[in-house]
């Protein structure tokens, strides 16, 4: 019998080797990007011999992404995802784009002319600094858009429908001159999509901004998309303005806050809810309550801002709380309290619903990433009684 454990034993410490080295490579993108935004500028910026580091970008409340720029110009954008693009500059007619630059780094147009728009929260970001003319190509037809200079674009035919972003028009953005495909990060359920627009000369950025863990450092990455565009000081402008915005609410004393449950409905029974990392719960707490789900996630490292969870886990959590707010992004806006209740009868136990304090997340919350300040004093008029809102209706 020892001898049979000695002959396995060499066996057994090849598997383990093996185990601990694939758990260690091929991590996530996210471990990667982490540990990139967390290094010295100058060891982040070591991806060419000829460029040298010159400064980073101020961020006030982002964390999810850096701007690092060179003495022979051009700048790099490192993202926490893991990916970086380098953003040159214009001498004498041409990019200054280094011949050792690392295969890692993705280059971006300097700065971009005819993008493919298919992260829909960026639009924005574009209209806020007045750079709606360099996008050419869309995801979204013109109602789809939210966004009043979005539809116009599109239906005056300056901004074409190229499809959406996991089946786009391959054809039409090549002929039509795509040069940069900008995405969320839904993108990384298809990659092929990614590897398809990089094989016909088209780079791809991944808008990350939903990872961040405040509505401002979301806003704040009006500042990258600036880079992107060649509009970096209109970008500044608008971030100031912006978050003006954000309203000087009174401070909430005590352990006794009104309770919200932020949610949606799948066409499964299952429950959409957004994990206590995420900027949502930022802003309820910032306008006077408290996050139904404030211990959901909290101790993970994943960047995942949502969570699926059953009916059962959300009424057990949120059967007490005072507001439910019906996220319609998702699965589109809600019309009444019955409807909802039809749709799930647990919810009709609910104290929210009992109370008659349930409201539904307007079409087009989403799709304005810089009104996150307006979107706060929705949720204290909310918790506050008042009736004046923005992006948000009270269900009857």
């Amino acid at each position: 019998m020892k001898q049979h454990r000695a002959m396995y034993l060499p066996v057994l410490l090849c598997l383990v080797l093996l185990l601990s080295v694939f758990s260690g490579c091929g991590g996530s993108g996210e471990t990667s990007g982490a540990k990139l935004l967390q290094m010295e500028p100058t060891d982040r910026c070591a991806v060419s011999k000829e460029l040298t580091y010159d400064h980073s970008l101020k961020l006030k409340y982002a964390k999810e992404f850096a701007v690092d720029y060179f003495k022979e110009g051009g700048s790099l954008i490192t993202v926490v995802d893991g990916r970086q693009y380098f953003v040159p500059s214009i001498s004498d007619g041409a990019a200054n784009v280094p011949g050792d630059l690392s295969k890692d780094v993705s280059v971006l147009p300097a700065p971009v002319q005819n993008g493919y728009l298919a992260g829909t929260a960026c639009m924005d970001y574009f209209v806020s600094f007045g750079g709606l003319e360099q996008l050419a190509f869309s995801s979204l037809r013109e109602e789809g858009w939210k966004i009043p200079e979005a539809a116009e674009a599109v239906h005056d035919g300056d901004i074409r429908y190229a499809g959406k972003y996991s089946t786009p028009d391959y054809e039409l953005l090549t002929s039509g001159k795509c040069d940069l495909a900008i995405e969320n990060t839904m993108i990384y359920h298809t990659p092929d999509v990614i590897d398809q627009l990089e094989s016909l000369g088209i780079p791809v950025f991944i808008d990350n901004s939903s990872n961040e863990s405040t509505p401002q450092a979301r806003m704040e990455w009006v500042k990258l998309f600036g880079v992107i565009a060649g509009k970096e000081k209109a970008a500044e402008q608008a971030f100031r303005a912006q978050e003006k915005e954000f309203p000087d609410l009174p401070v909430h004393c005590g352990t006794d806050l009104p309770k919200v449950a932020f949610f949606s409905v799948r066409a499964n029974g299952t429950v959409v809810v957004r994990r206590a990392t995420d900027y949502i719960p930022s802003m309820i707490a910032m306008a006077g309550g408290e996050y139904a789900f404030k211990d959901l996630g909290a101790e993970d490292d994943s960047k995942r801002s949502t969570q699926v969870i059953s009916m059962e886990e959300f009424y057990q959590t949120a059967k007490d709380a005072d507001y439910f707010i019906y996220n319609s992004s998702i699965e589109g806006e809600r019309t009444s309290i019955a409807g909802l209740v039809k749709d799930a009868p647990v919810l009709a136990d609910c104290k929210a619903v009992k109370d008659g304090n349930v409201f539904c997340t307007t079409a087009d919350l989403y799709q304005h990433s810089m009104g996150q300040g307006t979107f706060v004093r929705d949720l204290y008029n909310m918790l506050t009684g008042e009736e004046e809102f923005c992006y948000i209706f009270k269900l009857e």
